[in-house]
């Protein structure tokens, strides 16, 4: 069976129409593993989340099904709300909206990043600043690598 993960982080520019080119290792992942042709593109907290069509149709039922309450009205205002679906032109590009653009704040150099079944668009500064604390983090938890058998 194909692999059903995304991994591996890969430097990459938005062009001035906010198009930018997916890796083929994360389309053939994408095409092969999930069966999927297109991606949803929705908010993460500092970046941009992107998940194959089908990974997010099993989201969107498992949070449409949860008791409603304050939180999931905030969830969904934050995560479903601004989700765009988005096709792959002949180049292997994708085009992101620019409300999207501006909440990652991707104006030029990005680093795409897998994360398992669903992988991550940062603006270059943010990826770095995020990779500085998390290594100051593990340097002083170093337990938590240990734990999952790192």
């Amino acid at each position: 069976m194909a692999d059903r993960y995304f991994q591996s982080e890969f430097r990459n520019a938005v062009d001035a129409k906010r198009r930018l080119s997916i890796p083929v290792k994360f389309r053939e992942v994408l095409r092969e593993g999930f069966g999927d042709e297109t991606v949803v593109v929705t908010r993460g907290v500092d970046s941009l989340c992107v998940y194959p069509a089908s990974e997010w149709a099993k989201i969107c039922e498992r949070f449409h099904a949860a008791p409603a309450n304050p939180d999931k009205e905030r969830v969904n205002r934050f995560k479903i709300a601004p989700a765009v679906e988005c096709a792959f032109d002949a180049q292997g590009r994708i085009q992101l909206p620019r409300p999207l653009a501006d909440h990652a704040g991707l104006e030029k150099e990005v680093v795409i990043v897998g994360a398992s079944e669903k992988f991550e668009i940062w603006s270059l500064e943010r990826h770095l600043e995020q990779t500085r604390e998390t290594q100051e983090f593990l340097r002083e938890n170093p337990g938590v690598l240990t734990s999952y058998g790192f």
